[in-house]
């Protein structure tokens, strides 16, 4: 699957890691030995800073998710009552909903998830989702992109055959099942389930979601239920006129009847068997699509979000800081220059347009006293060395 990131919507996520950016803003050639050295210190003490923060947040989601996890391998979870449980699944999902928004996803409605049930791309399966089964469903996405592929079809004799699908690039779906007709007794209804996926159709979200009931297409119910028809009315001629043969012909005619009623009988077991294998193919169909598209579960989709979060914090404090530092003039710059610079840098490196989130971004280096701004709103940032010397707990207090 190529992505054409000509045809990417722009989004927030800066698609780089920190490590990287680092070396590419310290890699200027107008910083001296000295200098770059002095920079690449700073910012490890912003990713030492912001993880000390994230830490916090991650022991606080741990707590709350102790008694929702399915996976937990750990013995003696916090005895909680009906209504501290409630509290905590409300905590829970608010907390991950702020933590995807830092990481740069974005919410779907109900709407733009049930949408997705009425259709299927040519590389899903049609299902029914009911979805009275969710106590609560959240779906969040990130890298809304165009993806060329490749598909063989009878209209083009099946010929190889380049197509534009739009997908997300990071899907994330959150979600607690009610007691209900559709879920076996192994799914355990008190649990809340996260799932990561990448590279997903948007038509295909349905088939991320569980208790979904196939739905064969016209083909496959033409497969199964022609052989049927024809085979039964056969046999029912042949019926016919073995029930007449019984009449005039005795013990030999018994025979053909029965023979008859057999056949029926057999040509109703092959339909149903005809039934489960189309019904196994979908399933087969379905495990094959998502095998290499789930990126992780449960609480290790926690883990992954928050370092997704925290890193991307890291990469718009360090990026807004040094075109600051370097860039600007001794006036600073205001919040829409320092929101170009850093759009176009972004774009010289990454070849598609990103939203740099300018405002959130200098909110962080105001809190950490990396930047001040002045009366006329505009903005200037610390001297390296003073940046440096400047050291916070998690509290945003500075240190001894």
């Amino acid at each position: 699957m190529t992505r054409l990131t000509s045809k990417r919507s722009r989004e927030q996520f800066i698609p780089i890691r920190r490590a990287r950016l680092v070396q590419l803003l310290a890699d200027n050639s107008s910083l001296s030995s000295e200098e770059r050295a002095s920079f690449v210190t700073w910012c490890q003490q912003v990713a030492t800073t912001i993880h000390s923060e994230y830490h916090a947040k991650l022991e606080a989601i741990k707590d709350d998710y102790d008694s929702f996890n399915p996976d937990a391998a750990t013995t003696g979870e916090l005895e909680r009552s009906l209504q501290e449980r409630e509290h905590a699944a409300t905590r829970l999902f608010t907390n991950l909903a702020s933590i995807l928004n830092g990481a740069n996803y974005h919410r779907l409605s109900r709407e733009e998830i049930e949408a997705t049930a009425e259709a299927a791309s040519d590389w899903g399966v049609h299902l029914n989702v009911d979805f009275t089964v969710f106590k609560q469903l959240e779906v969040f996405a990130r890298g809304d992109v165009l993806a060329a592929r490749t598909i063989r079809r009878w209209k083009t004799g099946y010929r190889r055959e380049a197509v534009e699908v739009p997908i997300y690039e990071r899907l994330v779906v959150v979600f607690q099942l009610h007691e209900h007709k559709r879920l076996d007794g192994t799914v355990d209804t008190r649990a809340i389930y996260l799932k990561l996926f990448k590279n997903i159709p948007k038509q295909d979200i349905d088939m991320l979601l569980p208790c979904g009931n196939f739905q064969m297409s016209w083909l496959d119910h033409g497969k199964v239920i022609v052989p049927t028809m024809s085979g039964f009315l056969m046999a029912v001629a042949k019926g016919f006129t073995a029930a007449i043969g019984a009449l005039f012909h005795g013990f030999w005619g018994v025979i053909a009847f029965l023979g008859f009623v057999g056949g029926t009988a057999g040509y109703g077991v092959k339909s149903f068997l005809g039934y489960l294998r189309t019904k196994d193919k979908y399933q087969l169909n379905l495990t094959r699509h998502l095998y290499y598209q789930n990126l992780d579960n449960n609480a290790g989709v926690m883990f992954r979000i928050l370092d997704e979060a925290e890193e991307q914090e890291c990469r718009e404090v360090i990026l807004a800081y040094e075109l600051l530092r370097r860039e600007a003039n001794q006036d600073g710059w205001s919040e829409s220059e320092l929101d170009t610079a850093a759009e176009a840098f972004l774009q010289g490196i990454l070849g598609f347009q990103v939203d740099f989130e300018v405002a959130d971004a200098l909110d962080k280096l105001k809190r950490l006293r990396y930047a001040t701004v002045d009366a006329q709103k505009m903005w200037r940032a610390v001297p390296l060395d003073s940046a440096i010397a400047t050291h916070f707990d998690t509290g945003g207090r500075s240190l001894p």
